[in-house]
């Protein structure tokens, strides 16, 4: 696993943009919970990065595909493919997180 972010760093409702292995993510934080996708929308290739969070999901900015923060699975059209998620851990007040 991989450090990419202090908890303290991120305030509820939060996000930041990392990189886990080398590979562009999306850090997301909904109350004391922590996520983290892939910044790439499946549909268009677009980050992800500024796309409105609803409940435990975010949507494309672009094109409005949604994707589910636990899973990464498309909520909905235009996307038809999951984004990459990662395993997170917390630990040492920092969140953690590899490929999976």
């Amino acid at each position: 696993m991989e450090r990419v972010i202090g908890t303290d760093e991120l305030e509820p409702g939060g996000r930041a943009s990392v990189f886990v292995d080398d590979i562009p993510a999306l850090v997301v934080r909904i109350g004391d919970s922590y996520y983290v996708i892939e910044d790439v929308c499946s549909h268009d290739g677009q980050p992800l990065a500024d796309g409105p969070i609803v409940d435990c999901s975010i949507a494309c900015p672009r094109h409005g595909a949604k994707f589910d923060l636990n899973t990464g699975a498309a909520l909905c059209m235009p996307a038809t493919q999951a984004i990459r998620t990662f395993e997170t851990e917390i630990k040492d007040g920092a969140v953690w997180a590899k490929p999976v």
